[in-house]
């Protein structure tokens, strides 16, 4: 992950998505790393996807939806990560940077959907 914090929220979730990416290339072969780096592949991809689409919103109620359903992707990611953290103890520090973004991400998102209200 980048160190210096990144105030742009759809770079920011790009960045998360790309070192989830890059995080699950690295793992070792195996059929839950597989199959749970699809998921996280998946997951982080969305919460950027989806918040760019909250921009792009088609009113108020799209917005909120969307807003939450990228904050639920940034959770869903978490869970991923932790399901690898578990089978991948090697990894430990990159995983709990990951882990830590995603729970950064979902508060900032809850955040946003609170203020709007």
């Amino acid at each position: 992950m980048v160190k210096d914090k990144i105030y742009d929220l759809e770079e920011r979730t790009f960045k998360f998505a790309m070192a989830c990416r890059k995080f699950v290339q690295s793992l070792k072969y195996s059929i839950g790393n597989i199959e749970d780096g699809k998921q996280l592949v998946r997951s982080s991809g969305s919460v950027g996807a989806n918040y760019i689409e909250a921009n792009e919103k088609l009113g108020d109620k799209d917005f909120y939806f969307r807003l939450k359903i990228a904050r639920k992707e940034a959770k869903e990611s978490g869970y991923w990560l932790r399901l690898l953290q578990d089978a991948n103890p090697e990894n430990e520090i990159t995983i709990e940077e990951l882990i830590n973004e995603s729970m950064e991400l979902r508060k900032i998102l809850s955040s946003i959907i609170n203020k709007a209200k």
